[in-house]
């Protein structure tokens, strides 16, 4: 079921959603302080771990396509007597 702009836009039905905002002071909602360890995609309180996501590692455009094998897999008899 596809959503519309104007259903999805509704924070009072969709709660509270806590993210690290690049350039702010971000307090963690666990503990209250303020320095934080940064990954790719979330940022984890340095004193009691509360995860967050990063809001911008959302709009940064498609994730990588997901690589799968095709085809048959030799076998390991067959990667040793190479």
């Amino acid at each position: 079921m596809a959503m519309s702009f104007s259903q999805a836009w509704k924070p009072y039905e969709r709660g509270y959603y806590a993210v690290y905002r690049e350039h702010e002071i971000n307090h963690c909602p666990g503990c209250g302080r303020t320095q934080w360890l940064i990954g790719r995609m979330s940022a984890e309180c340095a004193f009691c771990g509360t995860a967050l996501p990063l809001r911008e590692a959302s709009n940064r455009g498609p994730a990588a396509a997901p690589v799968f094998w095709s085809g048959s897999r030799p076998s390991y008899a067959e990667l040793n007597a190479a």
